[in-house]
């Protein structure tokens, strides 16, 4: 098959997908391996930003995706119904950030790291589609593992969990000493 025809079976595959297609797919839709597929497509996601078009190819993690480029919202809302937004408060952002960082996590764990109950925010973020259930865990109960999803790369730029920012150990303890001193001032207030 010639480059063109490829390129244009990829095309094919992602519009009518709509969801991100994994590497591994579209290698067999094209018959080629799959780093000449991540190379067909990485070249087609060049062209894409280079030229003025409304479309893009997105990777995440090891998948491919179309998608309509950012600057063409106010278009497409002209057209479309509008997106439903989420509403991401403190405490979402807050077990959406344990999730990411520490995922597979049960729910009790998310709880012990937080000191709260986390029931309705971890139901909130699976409602969100931005976190979903991924296994469960072998021990008494066998409680959900939960995770974070691709809309959640969507959602935040990034290819793949491992893009995510890391913290430093200078970070963390500046928490940490953060999170005494407001301990300490509820304990003052309450006294």
């Amino acid at each position: 098959m010639e480059l063109e025809k490829m390129e244009a079976a990829i095309e094919a595959v992602l519009f009518t997908m709509g969801d991100a297609v994994e590497v591994s797919k579209l290698a067999a839709a094209i018959d080629q391996d799959e780093e000449t597929t991540k190379k067909i497509v990485r070249n087609l996601m060049d062209r894409y930003e280079a030229s003025d078009r409304g479309i893009k190819i997105i990777e995440v993690e090891n998948a491919f995706q179309l998608c309509t480029k950012a600057e063409f919202y106010e278009n497409l809302i002209r057209v479309a119904s509008q997106p439903r937004k989420y509403q991401l408060t403190e405490a979402l952002l807050e077990v959406l950030s344990i999730v990411a960082y520490k995922q597979p996590i049960t729910k009790l764990e998310i709880e012990k790291i937080r000191g709260v109950n986390s029931d309705h925010a971890v139901s909130r973020l699976v409602e969100y589609n931005l976190v979903g259930e991924v296994g469960r865990l072998n021990a008494p109960g066998r409680p959900m593992l939960f995770g974070t999803t691709d809309d959640f790369l969507r959602a935040f730029g990034v290819s793949s969990v491992a893009d995510l920012p890391t913290i430093s150990a200078e970070q963390v303890e500046e928490f940490q000493l953060e999170a005494e001193a407001e301990v300490e001032g509820q304990l003052t207030l309450n006294v």
